[in-house]
């Protein structure tokens, strides 16, 4: 059963969540929700590996696994092509889980990041791809500090949204965490991926109902190292290969974590403190930004 009731809309520039309604959703079907640049790709490419249990698969993920909200292509099209797959699919959404068309059996995988982490990595990201008009949220030379300011203010929906500010990255938690108690819903966080790649790879693998010989997910494993996936990001990053993004390697970053540190001032960290304190319960703010173990005591 599909509940399409009471879904929340988002419309942004460059995604609309009304699209989700000409997907037919069936019980196995896989979906990757997040912020962006909070791990989406990687979570999708271990999907991708679990599926077919070949560390050789060619993702495609833009095709195979395509992000829905996404305007750039043409939804009857998109629709189409999921129809027509015989294979078990997974597909990707930047849409808050109050907004994404919830099943009682397809699995929904929610994935999350710091969200100064998230920021900085998205800032980098606008830098790469064809799109000028983030400019206006993201100027190039920003000695005034336009684009944390925006960060901080803007709303979780609307135009908004896109630019990715943290009250939508907020609103993406609070709406998973408003549904973590279905068995079908569940929370990944960046940091813990990074921590403990082969206990994500199980972890999946248990939810998806997928088993692989030891030996077959150590071979995945490596695959989905950060390493070699930058080292074949023409194979790895959405789009890859295709001249879409600037450079397919930068798309992957350094997947590192604390990359705000030294960036902000003292007056920025105080005003995004108070944002997420005004949110969050601190047990709900120390998962957000550093997952299950907590900030590393180094």
């Amino acid at each position: 059963m599909v509940d399409l009731t009471g879904r929340k809309l988002y419309l942004g520039p460059l995604t609309d969540n009304r699209r989700w309604d000409m997907v037919h959703i069936r019980p196995d079907d896989v979906f990757v929700v997040t912020p962006p640049k909070s791990g989406t790709t990687w979570v999708q490419t271990i999907v991708a590996l679990l599926f077919t249990g070949d560390p050789a698969v060619e993702a495609e993920l833009s095709v195979k696994m395509p992000w829905i909200d996404i305007r750039v292509r043409e939804m009857p099209d998109v629709a189409a092509r999921l129809e027509a797959m015989t294979h078990r699919r997974c597909m990707k959404s930047h849409t808050p889980m109050d907004g994404v068309p919830l099943d009682d059996h397809a699995q929904y995988i929610c994935v999350f990041r710091h969200p100064l982490d998230a920021h900085f990595s998205y800032r980098k990201h606008l830098r790469n791809i064809p799109m000028p008009w983030f400019g206006l949220w993201y100027p190039e030379d920003d000695v005034d500090g336009v684009t944390f300011r925006r960060f901080l203010d803007g709303g979780a929906e609307g135009f908004d949204g896109d630019a990715m500010p943290l009250d939508h990255i907020i609103r993406h938690y609070q709406a998973a965490l408003a549904l973590a108690d279905r068995p079908n819903v569940s929370m990944f966080h960046y940091a813990d991926m990074t921590r403990d790649l082969p206990g994500t790879f199980a972890r999946l693998a248990e939810l998806l109902g997928i088993t692989h010989s030891a030996q077959v997910m150590d071979q995945l494993v490596e695959t989905a190292h950060f390493d070699n996936m930058r080292a074949q990001a023409a194979r790895f990053a959405p789009g890859g290969g295709t001249g879409f993004m600037k450079s397919d390697t930068d798309f992957f970053d350094s997947g590192t974590s604390n990359k705000w540190v030294g960036q902000l001032t003292d007056r920025e960290l105080e005003a995004y403190d108070k944002m997420m304190d005004a949110y969050l319960t601190p047990s709900e703010r120390a998962w957000l930004e550093y997952g299950t173990d907590g900030p590393d005591p180094s």
